[in-house]
C-alpha cells in the first residue's frame, strides 16, 4: 500500500477493483483544510480515462507490472503469439491489447510485454522499425503541386506517407511513436 501523495505519472495501482495507471497528478492545498490529490487515470483493462480525487492520507494498492522480453512469432487470426526469449514458452495475446500497433510487428521482432498475474496488460515497442515497401502510389517527376509525399503500404499492411523517391522493394525506417517515415534504409 502506498499513500496517495506518492502517486506520480506512470504509477500503476488498484482502486475499487480496477487496474489504473496515472496519466496526470495534481496536488491541491486550500487554506486550512486537508490537501486533495486529483489524478487523471487510464483503466488498463477497459481503456477508459477518468479523474479521481483523493484526500491526503488515503492509501491505494501499488502494483508492479512484470517486464519480459518476447519475440513476435505469428498471428493466428484471433491472437498474436509471442515467445519468451528466456525460457522459450509461448504466450497468446488478444488483438485488443495492441490495437493498430500490431501493424508494427514483423516476424521475430523483439517486444517488451508488461504483465500482471500472468495477464498481458501493456507493451513497449522499439522506437523504430524497418519494413519493406510492398505497394506504392505512382509518383510523377515534378508532381509537387499537391504534395511532396505519397502513400505506401508495408509488408504488414501499415500505410505510411513517404517522399516520392521511395519505391516498391525499398526498406524504410518508421517511428513507432508517430507512425511517420524517417529514412530509407
Amino acid at each position: 500500500m502506498i499513500d496517495v501523495n506518492e502517486l506520480r505519472r506512470k504509477t500503476t495501482f488498484t482502486h475499487d477493483g480496477q487496474l489504473l495507471r496515472v496519466l496526470d497528478y495534481e496536488h491541491r492545498k486550500m487554506g486550512r483544510g486537508k490537501a486533495t490529490i486529483r489524478v487523471k487515470v487510464h483503466n488498463i483493462r477497459t481503456g477508459s480515462r477518468t479523474e479521481i480525487t483523493f484526500n491526503s492520507g488515503e492509501r491505494v494498492e501499488d502494483i508492479r507490472l512484470e517486464k519480459r522480453e518476447y519475440q513476435y512469432l505469428y498471428d493466428d487470426g484471433t491472437f498474436l503469439v509471442f515467445m519468451d526469449v528466456n525460457d522459450f514458452s509461448q504466450k497468446q495475446v488478444a488483438y485488443e491489447v495492441f490495437g493498430d500497433d500490431r501493424l508494427y510487428f514483423k516476424d521475430n521482432a523483439e517486444i517488451e510485454l508488461l504483465d500482471y498475474e500472468g495477464e498481458v496488460l501493456d507493451y513497449n515497442l522499439p522506437v523504430t522499425t524497418d519494413m519493406e515497401v510492398m505497394e506504392s502510389e505512382v509518383a510523377i517527376a515534378g508532381d509537387t503541386a499537391s504534395s511532396t509525399t505519397k502513400l505506401v503500404t508495408t509488408e504488414t499492411g501499415l500505410q505510411v506517407r513517404t517522399p516520392l523517391f521511395v519505391e516498391v522493394g525499398d526498406v524504410i525506417r518508421i517511428d513507432t511513436r508517430t507512425g511517420e517515415y524517417i529514412t530509407r534504409v
